[in-house]
């Protein structure tokens, strides 16, 4: 089926649930007009629906090749690049003094899900493109800057993020490619890395790689990492491109889904090693390469959303089309559209109410993620950039968690022919798996929001939030709406269970470690279904008061199954949080006697 981006849904997530233009009429974007979203959104959604999506097939069934040391992608692959980067999409929120279009990162999150629902192995590339803009930006020198950045922006050259080895996967500090300084101030760098993402292909005649590495006398662990850029073509100084740097794909990886990203093993120094160029200073690599991660983990949340967003809408063309059975109470001949049960609608609401809170959450770290940058007052940008840092791992590990819950009911709801590669859905199921696994494991993300962005100032950050949710509430109580049922109840008990199981977490840190890192996946789950509940609330009060999404309605019916269905599960994940610690530290006697 075709995908065709689901704008109004989009726009009010984005302008009401994540704040943008609350944050624009405070003045922290600037001269930005609110009203260009629209427009640009929708021409995303116009090349995503007529150029990407008839792609994602073919892609999936061709695959990628490797022969003589260079890969190359699908038919069609580097056409509809090109024209997607002479479209301007990958400069959407690039830095203007580079030829960025300078919008907010908003925007781009927004487009970002269209990519990945159009099209997700196509929409990954340009992600990690993004990442390397940011870190170049950010920690790069004037000199690297003006030979890369322009290109990166403009998506005529891409970008790689190259951590992993065999023995380094999550473990980042155990790596061991080796960087030597050359004298001339550029690095000779010799080793192998794994899993690349996009580290060859044929759509662009250069490509950036920032790669993790260690010097000779650089400190054990991750304090020894420094960060270097490494192009596959050497730049002259005219700009042209010179000859090739010794870093080649020596294997592609066959993978159970996004058969169309080139997932390369890279290898440098057969040749003597990999011309490379430092990014920020020595042994200080990782904070480069945070740079990076943080901003590819919203944009992996976002893969999350996009994948669910197709898979939902698959289900329902399909549920609306399929005969089997009949309505209960109904006579006569003929059977009726599998949407008529009520199990039928219940995952096809699952599916959308899961699908527009993950959306929500992601679109909200970017708008904190943008007034950290651009707000002028510094206390509203430390208090955005502790937004930001807090909702990242949620955005992430929920999000992702939610495409892959998404997909798996998008094959139940096909049925049989779910089960079958020529609906699709089974398409979707397989490319949804690695994003809970790539750019940090969701379990990774869940220790990072215990043990860091929980702590965080005491847990500042998240009473603050929980205030915010509370208001949100009031608001559902106060209207008295029948259409909302009991979301009003089932969020306040929520938000309760949200607040006991952070302070218990806040004690255990300190205390208990091992308590709270058991329970960090769970309260991730009580925390994000717990916050894109009372989002999809407060925009479901926005387009009642607004009617700028057509009915309102659905929303008020979307925020009231989540809110009855999901968020009601809160309670459960409370005391899975505070009293399942024993039964995990004690599975010593069952893993290992």
């Amino acid at each position: 089926m075709t995908y065709r981006a689901p704008i109004s849904d989009i726009l009010l997530a984005l302008n009401h649930g994540a704040g943008l233009q609350a944050a624009v009429r405070a003045g922290h974007y600037g001269d930005f007009d609110v009203d260009i979203a629209a427009a640009v959104l929708e021409e995303a959604g116009k090349f995503a629906g007529d150029v990407l999506a008839p792609l994602n097939r073919v892609g999936d069934e061709h695959g990628i090749k490797l022969a003589d040391n260079k890969v190359t992608t699908a038919p069609g692959w580097p056409d509809a690049y090109q024209r997607w980067a002479a479209a301007g999409w990958n400069a959407v929120s690039g830095p203007e003094a580079f030829g960025g279009q300078g919008l907010p990162l908003a925007i781009n999150a927004a487009c970002t899900e269209i990519w990945s629902a159009s099209n997700i192995a196509f929409g990954l590339c340009p992600l990690l493109t993004l990442s390397a803009i940011e870190a170049l930006d950010a920690h790069g020198s004037e000199e690297l800057k003006k030979t890369y950045l322009q290109k990166l922006v403009s998506g005529e050259w891409t970008g790689t993020m190259q951590l992993t080895e065999p023995q380094a996967g999550s473990d980042v500090g155990a790596l061991r490619t080796r960087a030597e300084r050359a004298g001339d101030g550029t690095y000779r760098i010799k080793g192998s890395k794994i899993f690349i993402t996009y580290g060859d292909h044929d759509m662009t005649d250069n490509i950036v790689h920032f790669v993790l590495a260690r010097l000779p006398d650089a400190p054990a662990g991750t304090k020894g990492i420094s960060l270097f850029l490494i192009p596959k073509f050497l730049v002259n100084a005219d700009g042209s491109l010179g000859p090739r740097n010794d870093i080649y794909p020596s294997g592609i990886e066959h993978k159970l889904g996004m058969h169309a990203s080139p997932t390369c093993t890279m290898t440098m120094g057969d040749q003597g090693g990999a011309i490379g160029y430092l990014i920020g200073e020595e042994n200080k690599g990782m904070q480069c390469m945070f740079t990076m991660m943080n901003q590819a983990r919203l944009g992996v949340g976002l893969e999350g959303v996009g994948i669910a967003d197709r898979a939902y809408q698959q289900a329902l063309a399909f549920a609306q089309e399929r005969k089997q059975g009949r309505a209960v109470g109904k006579k006569g001949d003929g059977l009726d559209p599998i949407i008529v049960h009520p199990d039928v609608k219940r995952m096809l609401l699952q599916m959308r109410g899961m699908t527009a809170a993950a959306r929500s959450i992601c679109y909200a770290t970017a708008v904190a993620l943008d007034i950290s940058a651009r707000a002028k007052d510094p206390k509203v940008r430390a208090d955005a950039a502790a937004r930001g840092a807090l909702l990242t791992p949620i955005a992430k590990a929920f999000s992702t968690d939610i495409g892959n819950e998404v997909a798996y009911l998008g094959v139940q709801i096909h049925g049989g022919m779910g089960f079958i590669e020529e609906t699709g859905a089974a398409q979707h199921y397989r490319d949804a798996r690695i994003t809970s696994i790539y750019e940090g494991t969701n379990g990774i993300q869940s220790i990072d929001l215990v043990t860091r962005k929980l702590a965080a100032n005491g847990g500042a950050s998240v009473w603050t939030l929980l205030d915010e949710l509370g208001g949100i509430v009031k608001q559902v109580e106060a209207s008295n709406d029948p259409a909302f049922g009991t979301t009003g109840a089932k969020l306040r008990d929520a938000l309760g269970s949200l607040e006991r199981a952070s302070k218990w977490l806040l004690e255990r840190v300190a205390s208990a470690p091992n308590d709270a890192l058991a329970g960090a996946t769970p309260y991730l789950r009580l925390f994000g279904s717990t916050l894109g509940g009372c989002m999809l609330a407060g925009e479901a009060l926005a387009a009642k008061s607004h009617g700028e999404a057509g009915d309102p309605q659905r929303y008020v019916t979307v925020a009231r199954f989540f809110a009855e269905n999901i968020t009601v599960q809160a309670g459960s994940l409370e005391k899975t949080v505070t009293d399942s610690a024993d039964a995990v530290n004690g599975a010593d006697a069952v893993l290992l006697g």
